[in-house]
């Protein structure tokens, strides 16, 4: 398949790195353009003041045409696109996969109690072994 890494972090939406038990999975979601104008990419408004986007927004909007649309609504046309290790197998592989997180239930290590977190997950390509890339926990 032969995914195209993003260049830049303003490409994308999401990014992350992760070690998954033995494996590995390094995830990127690119931004999409516009649905109305089709001239530039979508992206959070950004602060009149700052010029530096306001990341607790709750909608994604177009620069050039100010186009809202809610940030759920957009997300679930987004495909996520994953290079990774198996932690079950160590085979190594790529996939496309829509970009919905899911609830899991995690182990926090610090308190030893299971806690509630998001997660893409995907299976894997050889042994179909669930793999979860969980959102960063703080």
């Amino acid at each position: 398949m032969a995914l195209k890494e993003p260049e830049s972090m303003d490409e994308c939406i999401y990014f992350t790195r992760r070690e998954i038990g033995k494996g590995y999975a390094k995830t990127w979601v690119y931004k999409q353009k516009c649905p109305k104008c089709q001239k530039s990419f979508m992206g959070k408004p950004r602060s009149p003041k700052t010029g530096k986007p306001k990341i607790r927004s709750e909608n994604y909007e177009c620069p050039s045409c100010q186009y809202n649309t809610p940030k759920i609504e957009y997300e679930e046309t987004l495909t996520a696109e994953i290079i990774y290790t198996c932690p079950h197998c160590t085979y190594h592989g790529e996939i496309k996969i829509p970009f919905k997180r899911k609830k899991i239930k995690v182990l926090n290590e610090e308190t030893q109690k299971k806690i509630s977190a998001e997660a893409v997950i995907f299976n894997c390509e050889k042994c179909a072994g669930r793999i979860e890339i969980t959102k960063k926990m703080k």
